[in-house]
């Protein structure tokens, strides 16, 4: 969502509302970056919980704050995840509504 304008995403259709043609290229090289944005977020929250878990052992004294810690990071490293496949599939959406444009003027 890139100079106020706004799409709304349903099941493959793409709609601006200033009803200007979608920028599938745009879309895809979009929803590229948050997937990998989504997957390094996934790979740090999954390092800093293989982190904790090594605290619990380290630091028993303070064992329960570092368990709590892993459990956050780990559910963090999966929403991560899941946000990365959901972008990829985004992604997929977008690649394939290019082909299906590809050719076709709005004008």
């Amino acid at each position: 969502m890139t100079g106020g304008k706004h799409h709304h995403h349903h099941h493959g259709h793409h709609v601006q509302e200033d009803s200007k043609p979608v920028d599938y290229a745009k879309e895809v090289k979009h929803h590229k970056h948050n997937e990998h944005l989504a997957e390094l977020g996934a790979i740090a929250a999954g390092a800093f919980a293989v982190h904790e878990k090594h605290k619990i052992k380290k630091d028993p004294a303070h064992a329960h704050r570092h368990k709590v810690e892993e459990r956050i990071a780990t559910t963090v490293a999966v929403a991560a995840g899941g946000y990365a496949l959901h972008e990829r599939h985004e992604k997929k959406e977008a690649k394939k509504q290019m082909k299906h444009h590809h050719g076709h003027h709005f004008f």
